[in-house]
């Protein structure tokens, strides 16, 4: 099992429209081989800041069958607009 960790930077007065967006992209990541659960926490000191934890069953399961996916476009599409700066994710063992 592979845990990918983002720390999420939302836009100034977006996380309501992030937050819908976010439960949209959910069923996209939901149905992706390896993948195994997520979770979304909204931190309580920067309320615009949020991390987000993905179990895969391999990180070849994120990196290669997630990221290259066509779905991964639409995920980008609804939820990639929200971030600044852009996140970098890392995997954990």
């Amino acid at each position: 099992m592979v845990l990918e960790v983002a720390i999420l930077n939302i836009k100034n007065g977006l996380t309501s429209e992030f937050e819908a967006s976010f439960k949209e992209a959910s069923l996209i990541i939901e149905t992706m081989k390896g993948y195994i659960h997520h979770e979304l926490k909204k931190c309580i000191e920067k309320p615009d800041q949020y991390i987000l934890l993905v179990k895969w069953e391999t990180l070849e399961d994120h990196e290669e069958g997630f990221r290259k996916s066509k779905e991964y476009q639409n995920w980008k599409k609804l939820l990639h607009h929200f971030y600044e700066p852009f996140p970098e994710v890392l995997h954990y063992n």
